[in-house]
């Protein structure tokens, strides 16, 4: 279901969403999570079919060598987790991000992300073993060569011990990465005895249409990939995958998670997996996707107001502007946009550094019609409002 119901049974179409990701409430994995609970809902430290099945059914899904994976709770657990692990092979402390970038809540990720530190109530600036890189946003900031950038940044800060990078960035505006980024990054971060780190916590499992993973579309293999959000379908789940060569270097390190790996948590991972295959939910992606796109881009049109359309599968954003030409960000408008569309039983949010960029990420059971009538009622909107 891609609905959320009000107190007074009111009915909004949720369009940000992007934890359910096989819709709210889904029958499967409400039932295999009850019966799961009526027969064991602890981890008891033994191996069980539950798990091993379920971390083969993940592995399976990723490229080799990535065949070893740790399951936790939730995708700062994760990339935190991955930070260890890459420090533990390399030897090295420093870390290098993206700006704008968000890869979670624990103290040692606000430190990582750009999003946070230089946000209400942050540092303001970088701890000095965190290496920050331009966001890659051809659209504020053209065709620069942001690869040797920051191959630059890389080469001062060796050695490193990784990359965290995110596949499509997320809060840092719904930016997808140029073509050919990711493979010139990962050989400056390689070449720097540094570890590249994927983190798929909000573009996973098969958001992006194409395909299951994000890093997929730039023909790279990561060291180590991170994921999350939508693993549990709202039921508190993630993962950190990596190559056997790697692991070893961690299994000297102490680590256990009470409840990552859990029978009710694995068979509610599985139920999710299965959706995404028999339901066909990637190849709606990309339809919906294609179709969303095509209709924004129609509004962009219409729309001075819109300066730039951006995303792949039900991945999206657009960005708002006052001007094409200045492109000053159109704040308070983004923030009017989305109160008008909840007016009109449309939940959509705000994003990016400058919290302009609309950002759409339902659950992947949406319909045609849903965004038929998404494209009719933003238009509406613009048109009355804005």
């Amino acid at each position: 279901m891609q609905y959320l119901y009000a107190a007074d049974g009111t009915r909004y179409l949720d369009l940000v969403n992007n934890v359910c990701h096989v819709g709210h409430s889904n029958p499967r994995v409400v039932e295999a999570g009850q019966r799961q609970m009526a027969l064991l809902n602890t981890n008891t430290r033994y191996v069980y079919d539950g798990l091993t099945n379920y971390l083969a059914r993940l592995a399976a899904t990723l490229p080799d060598p990535l065949s070893v994976g740790f399951l936790v709770n939730s995708g700062s657990e994760a990339n935190e987790l991955a930070v260890r692990i890459a420090r533990a092979h390399t030897g090295a402390h420093d870390m290098v991000v993206v700006e704008g970038a968000y890869h979670g809540h624990t103290g040692m990720l606000i430190d990582l992300s750009p999003y946070k530190f230089r946000g209400p109530g942050g540092k303001g600036e970088s701890e000095p073993w965190v290496h920050v890189v331009p966001i890659p946003d051809t659209y504020r900031e053209g065709e620069r060569d942001f690869a040797a950038e920051m191959g630059e940044v890389v080469s001062d800060a060796a050695p490193i011990a990784g990359f965290l990078v995110e596949s499509m960035l997320s809060c840092a505006g719904q930016i997808p990465l140029p073509p050919g980024y990711l493979t010139a990054v990962f050989e400056h971060v390689r070449a720097a005895g540094g570890l590249c780190i994927a983190d798929e916590v909000q573009v996973g499992f098969g958001r992006v249409g194409s395909h299951m993973w994000a890093f997929e579309e730039h023909g790279v293999v990561p060291d180590i990939v991170v994921m999350g959000k939508p693993m549990g379908n709202g039921h508190p789940m993630a993962a950190v995958f990596t190559t056997p060569e790697i692991a070893a270097s961690f299994e000297e390190m102490e680590f256990f998670s009470t409840f990552g790996g859990n029978p009710v948590s694995c068979a509610i991972g599985m139920a999710v997996l299965d959706t995404i295959e028999e339901d066909g939910l990637m190849q709606r992606a990309t339809e919906l996707g294609e179709r969303f796109m095509a209709g924004l881009r129609e509004l962009q049109d219409r729309h001075p107001i819109i300066g730039d359309v951006r995303g792949r599968g039900l991945f999206l954003g657009f960005e708002l502007v006052r001007d094409r030409e200045t492109q000053e960000p159109a704040t308070e408008e983004a923030a009017r946009l989305v109160d008008e569309m909840c007016a009109r039983n449309v939940l959509l949010s705000t994003d990016g550094p400058l919290h302009n960029v609309i950002k759409i990420k339902p659950p992947m059971v949406l319909s045609k019609g849903d965004v038929d009538t998404t494209l009719s009622l933003l238009n509406e909107s613009l048109s009355q409002s804005l």
